[in-house]
C-alpha cells in the first residue's frame, strides 16, 4: 500500500464533492487508480478521456506510482 494525494478538476471535483484527498491504495499506475476511484466513487468518465499528472508533470496511464506522490486527474474540457 502507499499513500498519495489526489487532486480532481472540473466534473470530476463536482461528481466526489472534494478538490482533494489523501488515499492509501494498492493500485501502482494512474490507470489502475482512477480505475478504484471511479468504481468507488462513481465517476462516470472513462480512464481512456482522463489524463493524469504525478508530482506536476503529465505522465502516461502506466507510468508508476510512489508513496507520497500527488496526483492530479485532468478530464477534457470545452473552451470557448
Amino acid at each position: 500500500m502507499i499513500t498519495v494525494r489526489i487532486q480532481y478538476f472540473a466534473i470530476l471535483r463536482e461528481q466526489r464533492g472534494l478538490a482533494e484527498e489523501t488515499l492509501a491504495t494498492a493500485a501502482t499506475t494512474p490507470a489502475a487508480l482512477y480505475d478504484e476511484l471511479r468504481t468507488s466513487h462513481a465517476f462516470t468518465l472513462p480512464g481512456d478521456r482522463i489524463r493524469a499528472a504525478v508530482n506536476d508533470t503529465f505522465v502516461a496511464s502506466t507510468a508508476p506510482l510512489r508513496d507520497g506522490d500527488r496526483v492530479v486527474f485532468i478530464p477534457p474540457v470545452a473552451g470557448g
